[in-house]
């Protein structure tokens, strides 16, 4: 007699039926392992389920029925970075940016937080993304550093008493500059650097200010203008700039990163550029992935393609357009740290280096471990102060084996991780620089000496 073969009803999915991850790119995965080794989380702990491999798993249980949204999941999910390094690693081409983002907005919809946690994150995302709000912050985060309470509250000790995501966020404050040119960058009015009059323009482009960028870091904004200008651009920062969204992307936050990208697309429209220049790499990351971001929006999904396809990092449109515009010697051994979100999620790694090779006298040092991630990752290292300082700590002491006198990056948050990992060593912090800051520097001619001098007349 055959024997009766029953067949299991299939089971409903965990996930909601909003962008739940895609089947097809959790099929990509063969499970090969290729990831582990370049996953910060599978390299600190050794645990399966925090490699990516691990957490496709877990994605593809989830929406066959077989594993629940619960808290297990969302851990699991909230200690990936976000780095992207498996997609450089993977042989097999996952796209494991579009399923941990879709996977951290079904885990924001459908699995509660706790109060604690949320009141936290509502912190963050109330703050960082506002850059009106960031600038009523700015004075009295001045007179904390300038008046020496904050130098005296790191040597006290008392930060170690304090909750330890407070802690992080205090380590890694960056220092306020309230110069003239901050304030009118960061004020968000329209400006328009253009070349040298004799020249016709080789390309009118539109350059993110960014939120965190524009008033904390609007020297690299400057910077950024003037070497486009020095290569022949006209240079647009359209008014007003939002947030590009990419914060609230990477924690799961849809609707507030689509309503931020749609508002960013309508402004450069107006704006007429032929391309969008970004140099965070964050922001850049998300700006190109618009269209992924918006594509069940019939009003929206071509407009944002269409913005995707002018977004360009610095590096990279500077690589396009031959070099005109002479560069002075800057005798200085750097060392050069790969931003996440530019060599892996975007994948521009060569781009940085051909530009900072083309400084006369600059020596540049790789860092061991490049394709590993710092520990920033945008907010992870205030959500996730523990495993971002051990990978902090780590990326320290190979920077410091390169005995460089600087180092460079094209992400600020990059930048602040280093140098709160100096201090925690208790090691000198390291001139820090953007990468195009150093261009800058080298086609103005700035002495070497007045560059590295924290007194001198800097960048700005």
């Amino acid at each position: 007699m055959a024997q009766l073969t029953q067949i299991e009803e299939k089971k409903p999915s965990s996930f909601d039926p909003h962008h739940p991850p895609d089947q097809d790119l959790l099929s990509d995965c063969v499970h090969c392992g290729f990831c582990l080794p370049a996953c910060p989380t599978y390299v600190l702990w050794g645990e399966e389920m925090d490699s990516p491999r691990g957490r496709i798993y877990m994605m593809q249980k989830a929406s066959e029925g077989n594993a629940p949204l619960d808290a297990t999941f969302r851990r699991h999910m909230d200690n990936c970075l976000g780095c992207m390094a498996c997609m450089t690693a993977c042989p097999s081409g996952v796209q494991y940016d579009k399923l941990i983002e879709d996977s951290r907005a079904q885990i924001e919809r459908n699995i509660p937080r706790t109060a604690a946690d949320s009141l936290f994150r509502r912190l963050l995302f109330a703050t960082f993304p506002h850059p009106a709000r960031l600038r009523i912050l700015a004075a009295p985060l001045f007179l904390y550093q300038r008046s020496g309470l904050q130098s005296l509250i790191r040597r006290s000790g008392l930060l170690k008493l304090a909750p330890k995501r407070l802690a992080a966020m205090a380590s890694l404050l960056p220092t306020v500059r309230l110069s003239s040119r901050t304030l009118s960058l960061s004020k968000g009015k329209g400006s328009a650097f253009l070349p040298n009059p004799t020249t016709t323009p080789r390309r009118r482009v539109g350059m993110l200010t960014g939120c965190v960028q524009q008033v904390f870091f609007s020297h690299v904004n400057a910077a950024t203008a003037r070497v486009l200008a020095a290569e022949g651009c006209e240079v647009i920062t359209p008014p007003n700039q939002p947030c590009c969204g990419a914060l609230m992307v990477h924690s799961g936050l849809e609707e507030q990163a689509a309503a931020m990208a749609r508002t960013l697309i309508a402004l450069f429209e107006q704006a007429n550029v032929d391309t969008i220049v970004i140099n965070a790499a964050g922001c850049g990351s998300t700006m190109k992935a618009y269209g992924h971001l918006l594509r069940d929006d019939p009003q929206w999904a071509a407009r944002a393609q269409a913005f995707s396809a002018k977004c360009r990092d610095i590096s990279e449109i500077l690589c396009e357009l031959p070099p005109t515009a002479p560069r002075h010697p800057l005798p200085l051994r750097i060392a050069y740290h790969d931003a996440c979100h530019l060599r892996h999620a975007q994948g521009i790694h060569q781009q940085p280096r051909q530009l900072l090779a083309g400084i006369p006298g600059l020596e540049v040092a790789e860092i061991a471990e490049s394709n590993l991630c710092c520990g920033s990752a945008g907010v992870y290292n205030l959500l996730n102060p523990e495993p971002a300082q051990q990978l902090g700590d780590r990326k320290v002491a190979n920077l410091l084996a390169t005995h460089a006198a600087a180092v460079v990056s094209a992400n600020p948050g990059c930048l602040l991780q280093l140098m709160s990992g100096l201090r925690r060593r208790g090691e000198k912090s390291l001139p820090s620089f953007h990468m195009v800051e150093l261009l800058d520097a080298s086609i103005r001619g700035v002495p070497t000496e007045a560059l590295l001098d924290p007194a001198g007349p800097g960048l700005s």
